[in-house]
């Protein structure tokens, strides 16, 4: 008897063409290991019985026949199981967010394609092949998936870190931070921490391809609940990651799509509207609000 003939070979490679999204044929597998479809038949029979024993507490994974293809399928419940348009939808923002690396980028997109079927992958793979290969990184060009990682560690044992910020014109300069949240915006991650001397009430913002030596002091600090950061919160108030003192800020805006505003400032309300001319207030961190309505041009006008 060949290794196709054994039963151990034909289970484990038929689970396997199953988990890929494929399609088994008694037909083609009875052909192709040598043995009768009966066999093949009491081989899915042994497959559905294991999938019922390991998911005994919900059906989350069951085979299934298809008859317009004449063929079983490895059906997953939802819940456990990117599908196809959630995975492309993922691959889309990756793609267009730049956050990445190339070769970080690669890695993940390729995890997030091996798991739909073949037919899929390929359409997926056709659908996101120019973007994939005209991808501009971010110019840093720093690796950031374990620098975030290790971040998300100190943050969540509410350990003191410490480490050197270069800024913008160069300079360099030590820093030591109670970490709270790690934040995206416009092209990078950013670390939100308090300064440890607590010389700020509030946050301070630093883009984390911009921190070197980064360093757990093993130190941990708490923060009494009513105080506890909410980055939720935070993220609807800060403007390009510009952190400072919580402010309100009253504008006119007379441009074609107020929507667009709202969504931008998610503490934005239109507190009344007059021939096409909107009277907005936000709630808003620092001074990032201000560059983006300098952006707006003669659409808004501030009030207040």
């Amino acid at each position: 008897m060949g290794y196709k003939e054994n039963k151990s070979f034909r289970l484990l490679s038929m689970y396997e063409r199953l988990n890929k999204g494929e399609l088994i044929s008694k037909a083609r597998l009875a052909r192709e290991f040598n043995v009768t479809e009966k066999s093949v038949q009491r081989d899915i029979d042994d497959l559905r019985a294991y999938l019922v024993d390991v998911h005994f507490s919900e059906i989350d994974a069951a085979i299934e026949y298809d008859k317009t293809e004449k063929g079983y399928r490895l059906v997953r419940n939802e819940r456990e199981m990117l599908t196809n348009t959630e995975i492309l939808a993922m691959c889309k923002i990756l793609l267009e967010s730049r956050a990445l690396r190339k070769d970080e980028l690669d890695r993940i997109i390729s995890k997030l394609l091996g798991k739909l079927s073949p037919d899929d992958k390929c359409r997926v793979e056709e659908i996101i092949r120019d973007e994939l290969y005209n991808y501009v990184q971010p110019r840093h060009g720093k690796k950031l998936l374990e620098p975030i990682w290790e971040l998300s560690r100190a943050i969540q044992g509410s350990e003191i870190i410490e480490f050197s910020y270069i800024r913008q014109d160069g300079t360099e300069k030590a820093r030591c931070v109670k970490p709270v949240a790690i934040m995206f915006s416009e092209f990078y991650f950013y670390l939100v921490a308090y300064l440890a001397d607590g010389s700020k009430e509030y946050p301070t913002v630093f883009r984390i391809d911009r921190m070197k030596n980064v360093k757990r002091t093993k130190e941990h600090f708490s923060i009494p609940y009513k105080e506890r950061f909410n980055d939720g919160e935070f993220r609807k108030r800060v403007q390009f990651m510009y952190s400072g003192e919580l402010n309100r800020v009253t504008f006119e805006y007379s441009g074609q799509n107020v929507e667009s505003v709202l969504d931008r400032l998610p503490t934005a309300e239109i507190l009344s509207s007059d021939n096409g001319i909107y009277k907005i207030r936000a709630e808003v961190y620092g001074e990032g609000i201000y560059m983006w309505l300098r952006s707006q041009g003669d659409n808004v006008k501030v009030v207040e």
